[in-house]
């Protein structure tokens, strides 16, 4: 490899990547001559469009289905909504996590407390795993 050469290779999800960052790549023209099917102005619209079309493409490719909900429509997947609305009231709103490790162990401790102790109102205000005790007949058993 030539030393004068400072490349930085890194793999990333094309949805993480910013939308600046992919129209100042694709709007160089060392792509266009890569690349001149793809020489139309590279503004926001054009890179969502780009990104949504790859994640169509990858969806079809490992022939996934998706459902669609309208923007705006929470009560199409009500479910999903009223868990985030819980996750981030109890839980997201309320602390700052200073590491990934920090991030980890608060969100399992509140997934635990969230399945077997915290009331759901959908299940008469019972919690959807409670945490069983069995217990132990501490006589002796003579075999």
């Amino acid at each position: 490899m030539d030393a004068n050469l400072k490349h930085n290779i890194a793999f990333a999800r094309l949805s993480e990547i910013e939308p600046a960052e992919i129209a100042a790549h694709m709007s160089d023209p060392r792509v266009a001559e890569h690349m001149p099917l793809l020489t139309f102005a590279w503004d926001d619209a054009a890179v969502r469009k780009f990104v949504a079309q790859a994640v169509r493409d990858w969806i079809n490719a490992v022939g996934a289905k998706t459902a669609y909900i309208e923007p705006g429509s929470p009560w199409e997947n009500g479910y999903c909504e009223s868990f985030n609305a819980r996750f981030r009231d109890e839980l997201l709103d309320g602390e700052t996590f200073y590491s990934l490790k920090e991030a980890q162990i608060l969100i399992e401790q509140w997934r635990k407390h969230y399945n077997t102790k915290r009331p759901h109102s959908a299940l008469g205000y019972r919690p959807p795993a409670p945490e069983t005790i069995i217990q132990m007949d501490r006589s002796p058993v003579m075999h």
